[in-house]
């Protein structure tokens, strides 16, 4: 048979209380003679009238009392129904207590989770003696604020806005926290942020964390977001630490808003200008540009054309023989001469080739002398073209030639 688990909070006050007389706590102000004081009883009472100092308060028939004016905020109506604490008996009228009476009412309403207002009366190594009213209570050191580096004593005097999260009233027992009414305003705060959150907002935040996926920003007001590392730069960025460092300053663009806005996605590169939309007109079919390969891949090769724009060199397109691997024939970094195929802006995808368009590798002898061809065919007047034509054929083979000789 399993033994029910014990709830982590109630061991936490039972060990802040430890050696703590919660009734102990205000024993002096108890131990006072009972003479001239009435009980925590509240009677109802009507007001008759105001005299100098005095309230004239008809608590029943034959019955008066009398309660200082200033124990008021202002001067009650004639006729009102209050209810008062008793405190004693003098000249045949009753002493009232209107001020007392808010305190009792104040007790009898604690509820768990209700909030109240208690005042720091007392500090001990469990945690913070306070007051609500006359009546006693007490605060465990870890329910004092969620600011862990807070002095408590520097709360001494204060009245401050409490959780009730432990009430027995006839053991006059009352246990609050500070903590969770900090943890209800925080999460209020974050909810409203959260409601005037949109996509497409550009907000300044602080990078507060970096991890090798990327890197998390705060934006104030209890709300965090990731920045993906996809999402750091239009450049390739393989890890966040080269771009980014804790606790700096970023402008950022809302991606993503789920879970209620627990999930928060974030970018830095949309605010970028973004390269494709100038690419048709940049890199059109045929053109021959230099790149850097970035990454290889069985397939084939991504060359980086520009910062944040990349193309894919297939690995049919590499060389004139068969090649299993790009990287059989390329390596990481190298520069390389490629040839633009086609351009899909809308699918963000540039097709590359080595080869020119009658199948040679870009710079190759064979591209050279197959230019020099092209070049002569393109001038009908240049004389005897099949003379022309067969020199030309006949340098390319003295070329081979001695390519050969040299191997050998």
């Amino acid at each position: 048979m399993s033994t029910p688990q014990e709830d982590p909070l109630d061991s936490e006050i039972a060990a802040a209380l430890d050696g703590v007389d919660l009734q102990g706590l205000g024993a002096e102000a108890e131990s006072a003679p009972a003479t001239g004081r009435g009980s925590d009883k509240l009677w109802p009472g009507v007001v008759m009238g105001i005299s100098g100092d005095d309230v004239i308060v008809e608590l029943g028939p034959r019955m008066q009392g009398v309660c200082s004016l200033r124990e008021f905020e202002e001067p009650p109506e004639v006729g009102a129904s209050l209810r008062f604490a008793m405190r004693g008996r003098e000249d045949d009228l009753w002493v009232l207590s209107i001020r007392a009476a808010k305190e009792v009412a104040a007790w009898e309403s604690l509820e768990l989770g209700s909030h109240v207002k208690a005042r720091v009366s007392g500090q001990n190594q469990g945690g913070l003696e306070l007051r609500i009213g006359k009546n006693e209570a007490f605060m465990p050191a870890s329910q004092i604020s969620l600011n862990r580096d807070l002095d408590p004593s520097t709360l001494m005097g204060q009245t401050l806005i409490c959780e009730v999260i432990e009430l027995d009233r006839s053991r006059k027992r009352c246990v609050l926290s500070r903590r969770r009414v900090e943890e209800g305003e925080r999460s209020h705060a974050l909810q409203e942020s959260i409601g005037k959150l949109h996509t497409d907002m550009v907000l300044k935040g602080k990078v507060t964390r970096i991890e090798s996926f990327g890197a998390f920003v705060d934006l104030g007001n209890g709300l965090e977001g990731l920045m993906h590392v996809s999402n750091i730069s239009r450049k390739r960025v393989e890890n966040p630490a080269d771009i980014l460092a804790p606790g700096q300053e970023v402008e950022v663009k809302v991606l993503e808003i789920k879970d209620g806005g627990k999930r928060i996605g974030l970018g830095m590169k949309q605010l970028e200008p973004d390269p494709w939309d100038q690419v048709p007109s940049r890199y059109p079919a045929d053109r021959q540009v230099t790149g850097k390969v970035t990454r290889l891949m069985d397939f084939g090769a991504f060359v980086e054309l520009e910062p944040g724009l990349e193309g894919l060199l297939h690995v049919s397109q590499i060389g004139v023989e068969r090649i299993r691997r790009a990287s059989d024939a390329l390596q990481d970094g190298e520069e390389v001469t490629v040839r633009i195929v086609s351009v899909d802006p809308g699918a963000r995808r540039i097709a590359l080739s080595r080869l020119d368009a009658r199948g040679a590798i870009i710079g190759s002898e064979d591209a050279v002398d197959a230019d020099v061809i092209e070049e002569a065919l393109a001038k009908p007047d240049a004389g005897n073209l099949g003379t022309n034509l067969g020199s030309l054929f006949k340098k390319a083979m003295q070329k081979d030639g001695e390519g050969s000789d040299e191997a050998q």
